[in-house]
């Protein structure tokens, strides 16, 4: 018998891995014409392996190339770390963290992994950064500017508009009809085009649409509408005499009363979105959109079903084999198991065992104890075969794992969120430490942004812009994934129709695979800015814009049922079938309701320090 396993086979990892090596700026070109040449095959573009496994002497030349890999410097590692001293030394804006000085690691912890922050003129050249909605700031942004401090772009570069001190326009709000009302778009450069090689710097634009213009499909989103001062200096350069000014970094949100209902509303809304997603799950994003049509679904706004689907089409397009008996619409009893609703369960146990101050290692422990080894995808399956190899953390996040700036650890930060209302600093920091088992860079920064934005909802005292903004003052602001949320938030802002936004994002990120951190945030907090709070909204236009449908769909859910406030606040045809019942290998919750997921969470908060 040939027993194909997911996620480890050498032959299968190789291709992965000269994808992120393109991604994050290595030269694998020599390394890559050595595995084709031999042979080789590329990366599966959706299964977890290959049909067929590979002769013994190509298994090992992958295994010799993946070690030669790991061994290419990348380029950007100066303002893309993992460890958490560096990630704060470059966010300024760290939630209610002064950085006049480096923080201290804390006791016992290792030493730095990273190099430091390479000096301005070293770094790859950005554009300039949009201002969040309502008055915040992204990470790095000083006062009256439209983004963070840049360093200075080469003389090759392409140059960006530039501009003085900029004030964004207020923006009308969200029709009652439900519709959106697009807000002005703060000016992004966007990423490279879906031509260009992921690892290529950004070009700036080299000129502003005028507001309200359509987009085209792969160009930056027009500027906002600005009252900008004349005579602006050089992008990078202060006025004669100016000394620059770093504004204090905010102070914990207050959080308001109700915060069990909040997190009953999360756990409920993490599931609808979970299941809205499943069924088309590795779809693409042109058949999610035919079988919703087909159906008189779309724009979508309930769950998927195969009633009425032409058979040619549903035969073109077959549901997710493993989903579909549980979450089309007439299949739908309880909320089934998904890896989206494990990863909550297993860290409230985590926090039970271990409490708050839990290490990455304590994570370890308790997978080996408590997660079947069937049950995990991608850097999880790569990081527990380490772990049962004898190699530790963080060891276990980079060995023969080129799935390190997946999603997956994005999925594990929703816990971290809940238990730290109004505190989007230590959901971060909590959130870090579980990241960094499996992840690294822009892997880790997908955890600790969701769980900022997530803390910031569960206060009942913001708003979901606030929240996604707060979530971008713990990401090193020229990393590809603050890059990326800022451009889908600005697309957001600019076109009243999703299905147009979502075209942008898959025109500018669609080299990168579906389960990647990247695409798949930016995508998240375009819809939840699309959405404008709106329960129903965020979860089908997270789920509608393709990509990891389930895993988008559930944290646009727990993000949009803390901003709910109440069970009773979501629409009953989202709450009702789930029949208050999860199913989950994780055996002690097994049939568990979600209220008494709600309870359990809520004795493990940390709110009371932050109340007014």
């Amino acid at each position: 018998m040939n027993v194909r396993l997911t996620w480890v086979q050498p032959e299968d990892l190789i291709g992965h891995e000269l994808g992120q090596a393109t991604e994050d700026g290595r030269d694998a070109s020599a390394i890559k014409a050595r595995w084709r040449a031999a042979g080789g095959t590329p990366a599966p573009t959706a299964a977890g392996a290959s049909p067929c496994p590979a002769p013994p002497h190509l298994r090992g030349l992958a295994e010799h190339l993946l070690d030669e890999l790991a061994a290419l410097p990348s380029p950007l590692s100066p303002t893309e770390p993992t460890s958490l001293p560096h990630i704060r030394r470059l966010c300024p804006h760290w939630p209610g963290a002064h950085h006049d000085t480096p923080p201290a690691a804390p006791p016992g912890a290792p030493p730095d992994e990273d190099p430091p922050p390479a000096p301005a003129e070293h770094r790859p050249a950005t554009a300039p950064s949009p201002t969040p909605p309502h008055g915040v700031r992204a990470c790095g942004a000083p006062p009256g500017t439209a983004g963070p401090p840049q360093p200075p772009t080469s003389a090759a570069a392409p140059q960006a508009p530039v501009g003085g001190a900029a004030t964004l326009t207020t923006a009308p709000p969200r029709s009652s009809a439900g519709g959106h009302t697009p807000r002005p778009s703060p000016h992004e450069s966007g990423p490279p085009p879906a031509s260009a090689p992921a690892n290529a710097s950004h070009p700036a634009p080299q000129g502003a649409q005028a507001p309200g213009a359509p987009l085209d499909q792969t160009g930056p989103p027009p500027a906002p509408t600005l009252a900008r001062t004349p005579h602006p200096a050089p992008e990078g350069v202060r006025a004669a005499g100016a000394s620059p000014r770093v504004d204090p970094p905010p102070a914990p949100v207050a959080v308001a009363p109700g915060l069990g209902a909040r997190l009953h509303a999360a756990w409920l809304g993490r599931a609808a979105g979970c299941l809205l997603g499943k069924p088309v799950e590795k779809l693409p994003l042109s058949a999610i959109r035919a079988l919703a049509r087909a159906t008189g679904n779309w724009p979508l706004t309930s769950w998927f079903t195969a009633k009425g689907v032409p058979p040619a089409l549903a035969a073109a397009h077959p549901w997710n084999r493993r989903s579909a008996a549980t979450s089309l619409a007439e299949n739908i009893d309880g909320m089934p198991e998904d890896d989206d609703l494990n990863y909550p369960l297993l860290n409230l146990l985590l926090l039970q065992r271990y409490g708050p101050g839990f290490t990455t290692a304590d994570v370890a422990r308790l997978w080996l104890d408590e997660l079947p080894a069937g049950r995990t995808f991608t850097a999880e399956r790569v990081a527990y075969r380490n772990l049962l190899s004898g190699i530790e953390p963080p060891l276990t996040a980079t060995h023969r794992n080129p799935f390190r700036e997946w999603i997956g650890a994005q999925i594990r930060a929703d816990v971290h969120g809940w238990t730290h209302p109004g505190d989007p600093a230590a959901a971060a920091e909590q959130a870090h430490r579980d990241a960094t088992l499996t992840h690294t860079a822009n892997g880790v920064y997908g955890a600790m942004f969701t769980a900022a934005v997530i803390a910031t909802a569960a206060s009942g005292t913001a708003d979901v812009h606030q929240a996604l903004a707060a979530g971008l003052t713990v990401v090193p602001p020229d990393s590809r994934l603050a890059r990326a949320v800022r451009f889908g938030i600005a697309a957001a802002h600019a076109n009243p129709d999703f299905d147009t936004v979502a075209d942008r994002l898959h025109a500018a990120y669609g080299s990168y695979h579906w389960v990647h951190v990247v695409p798949n945030t930016a995508l998240l907090a375009a819809a939840l800015t699309h959405a404008d709070g709106d329960f129903t909204l965020s979860i089908c236009r997270a789920v509608s814009g393709g990509w990891d449908t389930d895993s988008n769909g559930a944290t646009a859910g727990s993000v949009a049922g803390l901003l709910a406030g109440r069970p009773d606040r979501i629409p009953d045809r989202w709450t009702s079938p789930l029949k208050n019942r999860l199913a989950t290998s994780v055996h002690t919750f097994d049939g568990v309701g979600f209220d008494t997921l709600a309870e359990l969470t809520h004795r493990l908060t940390h709110q009371e320090a932050h109340r007014p």
